[in-house]
């Protein structure tokens, strides 16, 4: 087989039905449409709905490698085109390796789809795939809703997710490029993404994704850094600039200490307080309410 790609949409269950060579009530060999068959590779093509465009070389060789060895142990899933011809739902990666260990059938569950069909099955197993970074997922999400006329509660229903996930992810696809780009390719979480989100300003959201870049801030110091623009935000004041703001050694500005107040709160589950000058000389206090409070502070303290 062949695996190459039919450039747009395909005519349709109704249209397939009206011609004798794409007849998929009929088959030679009588495939039945429900169950797993061996089938001829050279009788499959791939799925022009196919949403992945990327098969990392390497971990396709391996697959290939163990097939050579195991055999293919997860059947692919197709639908019948005609005389015993098939089109790719799902499983284009083992369809690609088994080709290059040499086989020459495949096991594959056969089902009946139109182009509507087809289309969703391969986006939703796509966004099944564990290997997908959260833009993919949410650019998935975004051709069901576009592509499938889907809401976000129907697509949360077909993937198993609650809905506030699918907006979530939808919500990614509004951020400034440069920031989808860095969640795209790993340089960024979705913990992190979510905290931009959270500004509405472009500007502001650019300026908090170099600083957690800069920083190398943890998901939860990007949360109190959102949280201290959003309340400048309020105020209709403007972000201090760089050079008057507290500069952390490991490269974080932020314009007060509550995100290293709130930190270290957490680290020793007591309240704590600075008191700092312009030039950032001050002090630290942690509160303790009796002796074996203060013994239990001792020893954390002792213990790093």
């Amino acid at each position: 087989m062949t695996v190459t790609k039919k450039g747009g949409l395909g005519k349709g269950l109704a249209a397939l039905l009206q011609n004798a060579e794409t007849d998929i009530t009929t088959t030679r060999e009588s495939k039945p449409v429900g169950a797993v068959s061996e089938i001829e590779i050279s009788q499959i093509e791939a799925n022009p709905f196919q949403p992945r465009t990327d098969f990392d070389k390497q971990a396709l060789q391996e697959l290939s490698a163990s097939i050579k060895i195991h055999g293919l142990i997860q059947p692919i899933t197709v639908r019948k085109m005609g005389y015993d011809k098939y089109q790719i739902i799902s499983g284009e990666r083992r369809t690609r390796a088994a080709i290059e260990a040499g086989l020459k059938t495949i096991p594959a569950y056969i089902r009946l789809a139109n182009d509507q069909e087809m289309l969703e099955m391969a986006l939703i197993e796509n966004i099944q795939r564990q290997d997908l970074n959260a833009i993919e997922v949410a650019l998935s999400y975004k051709r069901l809703i576009d592509e499938c006329s889907m809401t976000q509660e129907q697509v949360a229903d077909r993937v198993g997710k609650e809905r506030s996930t699918v907006t979530n992810y939808l919500r990614l696809l509004k951020l400034p490029g440069d920031i989808q780009a860095a969640i795209r390719d790993g340089l960024l979480s979705m913990g992190h993404a979510r905290a931009i989100i959270s500004i509405e300003n472009e500007a502001e959201q650019l300026r908090i994704f170099n600083e957690i870049r800069e920083g190398n801030l943890s998901v939860r110091m990007a949360e109190e850094l959102a949280r201290l623009q959003k309340e400048l935000d309020k105020e209709n004041k403007p972000a201090a600039p760089v050079a008057k703001r507290i500069k952390h050694s490991d490269g974080l500005l932020l314009n007060d200490y509550t995100v290293y107040q709130r930190a270290l709160s957490d680290r020793f589950n007591s309240k704590v307080t600075f008191k700092a000058n312009e030039k950032g000389k001050g002090s630290i206090q942690i509160q303790f309410e009796d002796l074996d409070e203060l013994q239990r502070l001792i020893d954390m303290l002792e213990s790093k």
